[in-house]
């Protein structure tokens, strides 16, 4: 077995261990290669289970977070799913396996900027990355099915939550 087949192998294992269980949830974890969106010098520790440092003085979260908040997001494949901030656009990647459309929004233009070239490099259409203000949400596009929120906040914004469709 090769080493990156070995590493993400003790990773799927870890998502487990960590309590994701959804099928569809380490389905799409196991399809989107968390590598694509680490670079520089943590790279070859893409697959632990840890989070990692990425540009803007930001992180790309702990791959068993990431599967926890999705599992509980309980997606469905015909949902529209905000992401407040898009980060490294991991998130976002796992999420446009499991849903209809993804929009992400960022306050970090050069953040937004990185993940949408890997969002191309791996052929994901069905996102749409923003800079802009997340705590404002994107009232052009909602309602949304779903909202997650990746950035630290205090407490979920209002305008977020008067985006959100009824049982969402």
């Amino acid at each position: 077995m090769s080493d990156t087949a070995e590493r993400k192998m003790r990773f799927l294992y870890a998502l487990r261990s960590k309590g994701v269980t959804d099928a569809r949830v380490l389905t799409a974890m196991e399809t989107v290669d968390r590598g694509a969106f680490v670079t520089g010098i943590f790279a070859d520790r893409a697959y632990e289970d840890m989070p990692l440092p990425i540009a803007c003085g930001q992180t790309i979260s702990q791959p068993s977070v990431v599967g926890l908040m999705t599992q509980a997001l309980e997606v469905s494949p015909r949902d529209k799913v905000l992401e407040v901030g898009t980060g490294s656009g991991y998130q976002a990647a796992i999420l446009s396996l499991l849903a209809r459309r993804v929009y992400t929004i960022d306050r970090h233009r050069r953040l937004v900027r990185e993940a949408e070239t890997v969002f191309r490099r791996l052929d994901l259409t069905n996102i749409t990355a923003i800079a802009g203000d997340g705590s404002h949400g994107l009232p052009d596009q909602a309602p949304f099915d779903r909202i997650i929120v990746t950035a630290a906040a205090e407490d979920p914004p209002g305008p977020l939550l008067a985006q959100l469709r009824e049982g969402g």
